[in-house]
């Protein structure tokens, strides 16, 4: 073949792959927003979403190494194809698979959190097995002889990666934000249909031209013999090395998004518009190495070398970010911002300033080098052990297999494991301490030690200076002040924050609320209870500073029962912990102690589905729209489902924060109040605005010993105010769990 053609030919398969990349990402960020309607959206079952995804790739990779072994290159061009038009067929099915049926119809299968697991692993195994065996086929059928087939392989690899960074920034910036959860898996389908349109094409117009490459007999011959692999424990030992490799980097992945959620206030574009920047810079580094690895004399040293360097750079900028004095010109910017409540939402207001620095200079720095390292080692590793054509599919599927479940382990040990153990802190202290590993590895292969051991002493030094738990989140809080409270776990990390007179309870870098009690909080928890006769049973979604909770409780008249959910684990913990404190906030004590109630550490919308409790109360403590997965509880659905918790009489509650909001709760509930100017109480039963009686409830003696008199005070002049709620403008679009207007800032 001509190498005009052969370069055309490849052309035309790294941009089909491109396209498979694009896709991967954008079904995976969509289906894991559908699969957590199923199991919650705390991170334990985000964790088990993203492990079972990387389970079916990592499946697919070893499947599809081995069956490339039995086909020819240009069979393995077609078997590629069919993969991806396999892939397309089932992400058109996938929207009314895991929303109508496996949420809305089988949702209680999904009870037991085991069976849970095993249900996503399930459900995810088709597409994701398929996607794992890509790779494989496309290397088989594009490698034609050793001398370029790292080249090849990093090529393909490298736009397949930036394919992906491409899926995850479209899919929240362009797809959900204005036309819904569904619409990037449409988009997904037809790249594929393309990508696999494409090959089929391809392979069709080579169907009369003589094939270069060996042919599936003499690729089943090598595997059995052996011929091209160079040694089997040499494979193995890059197998092992490439997994440590994963595991690395998904436990650096998960760290990174951690401190990046605390340092840009995380909206609903945040994760999709991060991991961009991740895969970019992991697709540069491989395409850059294309060039570097012909060149490499020792291919494993080097790799070696880069996983000693991506650690240390890890662990060195996050000394670097709690170390700089907080005055230093450019970081100040930062540090004012981490203390104060304001935010750039990504879908709001246009302040490009101020987004450039927050999703593009520090995702760089804290993260770009190492990413950039990361995509360079892989053509490294193909330039080590890829010297036969006939197995080059299979090794590359072999490799990326060991790599995935690398991930995986990461993936779960960091996410169910060490956050809570040691936090992001003692974490990447550990992952730094690994590369000395990779440091000693270096000292045992042929040619000088001496950088290795620089490398290791490097690493120790970085290791003693990654800076403690409680100086990294007191940096990224923008504080200074020894008295306030920090905690972290798998949940997220909280903290209370001393201010004057008050204490700010932050939760996941937000300003949610503060301590003492009052404010919109206690409107919220009270004035529900107030209007209802006998509220007996009510359900609390979100802690926050217990207000909304402790108000909810004033009926001291009525024999009451209140359930508290909460994601972050570590609220309950902290307002416990401010007890133990000289003048802790008043009635706070009382709250924590009351037997009436019960904290659990629960995705609320998900516990109300699974218990199938009815309440008389329930009520949403208050919550930015435009947090993510924030769209869950303020859609038509989930007020739907409030509905169906609801005793005779019951009411829901809810803070109002746009038109859209107060749209959607209105076309659940025909009968609704306003009570004050953001806050809405609805039932399927006629409400009765009642004054007088209202007022004989909060000023009884039992309920203005328990709120105090200013606070009852301020809930009867906000019932006062009580009126039949006020409609939206005509034509306003509502929030539905596939269309989150509001938590993505939807234009009008």
């Amino acid at each position: 073949m001509l190498p005009f053609l052969r370069h055309a030919r490849l052309a035309l398969i790294g941009l089909a792959f491109f396209l498979s990349g694009a896709a991967a990402l954008s079904y995976q960020v969509a289906w894991q927003r559908l699969l957590a309607f199923q199991t919650g959206v705390g991170l334990y079952s985000i964790a088990v979403i993203v492990a079972a995804f990387m389970v079916g790739l990592g499946m697919g990779s070893h499947l599809g190494g081995w069956a490339s072994t039995q086909v020819s290159a240009r069979r393995a061009l077609v078997w590629f194809a069919g993969c991806e038009l396999a892939i397309a067929a089932y992400g058109a099915l996938s929207g009314r698979l895991y929303y109508d049926w496996l949420y809305l119809r089988f949702g209680w299968l999904y009870a037991s959190p085991l069976r849970g697991g095993l249900l996503h692993l399930a459900s995810l195994a088709v597409p994701t097995v398929l996607m794992g065996m890509s790779l494989p086929f496309l290397t088989r059928a594009m490698v034609r002889d050793a001398e370029s087939a790292s080249g090849t392989i990093s090529f393909l690899y490298g736009t397949n990666v930036v394919g992906a960074a491409a899926g995850a920034l479209a899919t929240p910036w362009v797809f959900i934000r204005h036309h819904g959860i569904l619409a990037p898996v449409l988009a997904a389908v037809a790249a594929n249909v393309i990508a696999g349109t494409s090959a089929l094409v391809l392979a069709m117009i080579e169907s009369g031209v003589p094939a270069e490459t060996e042919t599936a007999s003499a690729a089943a011959t090598a595997v059995r013999t052996g011929r091209g692999t160079g040694g089997t424990d040499r494979l193995r030992g890059w197998m092992a090395l490439y997994a440590l490799s994963g595991f690395c980097a998904l436990a650096l992945e998960m760290l990174w998004f951690r401190l990046m959620e605390l340092a840009v206030k995380s909206t609903a574009y945040t994760f999709g518009t991060l991991l961009a920047v991740y895969l970019l810079g992991s697709g540069a580094g491989s395409l850059a190495g294309i060039a570097i690895a012909p060149r490499l004399g020792a291919p494993r040293r080097t790799f070696l070398a880069c996983q000693c360097l991506l650690l240390a750079y890890a662990g060195a900028v996050l000394a670097l970010l709690v170390w700089l004095p907080p005055d230093t010109p450019g970081y100040a910017w930062y540090y004012e911002l981490w203390g104060g409540y304001r935010s750039f939402n990504l879908g709001g207001p246009r302040h490009t300033a101020a987004l450039l620095r927050l999703y593009v200079v520090f995702p760089i720095v804290l993260f770009g080098p190492p990413t950039v390292l990361m995509g360079l080692s892989y053509p490294i590793l193909q330039r080590a052990v890829q010297d036969d054509p006939a197995l080059s599919g299979r090794k590359v599927g072999l490799l990326q297999a060991a790599n995935i479940a690398g991930c995986v382990a990461g993936s779960l040990l960091v996410g169910l494991g060490t956050l809570t153990w040691l936090g992001t802190s003692g974490t990447l202290r550990l992952l730094v301490i690994v590369g000395i590993v990779f440091a000693l590895l270096g000292l045992r292969e042929p040619g000088p030690r001496r950088s290795f051991l620089a490398l290791a002493l490097l690493l120790a030094a970085v290791a003693a200076a990654v800076p403690g738990q409680r100086a990294l989140w007191l940096r990224l809080h923008g504080t200074a002040d020894r008295a306030s409270l920090l905690e972290e776990d798998a949940t997220g990390v909280v903290a209370l924050i001393p201010a004057r007179d008050r204490w700010k309870v932050w939760a996941g870098g937000r300003n949610h609320s503060m301590l003492p009690f009052g404010g919109i909080h206690t409107t919220l928890g009270a004035a529900p209870a107030i209007v209802h006769p006998a509220p007996r049973e009510v359900a609390i979604i979100g802690l926050g500073s217990g207000d909304t909770a402790a108000s909810a409780g004033c009926r001291r008249d009525v024999d009451q029962h209140v359930t508290v959910f909460e994601l972050y684990a570590p609220e309950h913990r902290q307002l416990l912990a401010l007890l133990d404190l000289p003048d802790p906030p008043a009635k706070l004590g009382r709250l924590l102690g009351d037997p009436r109630y019960t904290f659990r550490i629960a995705d609320g919308r998900n516990a109300l589905e699974r218990d199938g409790r009815l309440y008389d109360l329930i009520e949403a403590d208050a919550l930015w729209p435009t947090t993510p997965y924030a769209g869950n509880l303020y859609s038509l659905d989930f007020f739907r489902m409030c509905a169906r918790r609801l005793r005779p009489g019951g009411l829901v509650t809810t803070w109002v924060p746009s038109r859209r909001v107060r749209a959607t709760f209105l076309a659940t509930f025909p009968h609704a109040i306003d009570v004050g100017a953001d806050v809405v109480i609805g039932s399927q039963s006629p409400i009765e605005i009642d004054p007088d009686a209202w007022q004989r409830r909060v000023f009884a003696p039992s309920t203005v010993a328990y709120l105090g008199g200013p606070r009852s005070n301020a809930v009867w002049a906000e019932l006062q105010s009580a009126r039949p709620a006020a409609q939206a403008p005509p034509g306003t679009a509502i929030n539905r769990d596939l269309f989150p207007r509001d938590e993505f800032n939807t234009p009008d």
